[in-house]
């Protein structure tokens, strides 16, 4: 089980960032995404592999003037 921005979410062999991303319909252009604390590149998305029991953030960037 993967804890995504504190709710549950299942855990899959070989599960990534970018599917991770999909599955919960993060599809806001604009995001930071965490691992335990630790930056995950966006262009690390689609290799980053996740573990059963990580805690993963993502943040939705805004901007405004």
């Amino acid at each position: 089980m993967l804890k995504v921005n504190g709710d549950p979410h299942p855990w899959r062999e070989g599960l990534t960032v970018s599917e991770l991303l999909k599955e919960k319909s993060f599809t806001f252009p604009m995001k930071v995404v965490s691992v335990n604390r630790v930056h995950v590149p966006k262009s690390a998305y689609a290799t980053q592999l996740l573990s059963d029991g990580d805690d993963v953030e993502v943040v939705h960037l805004t901007g405004g003037g």
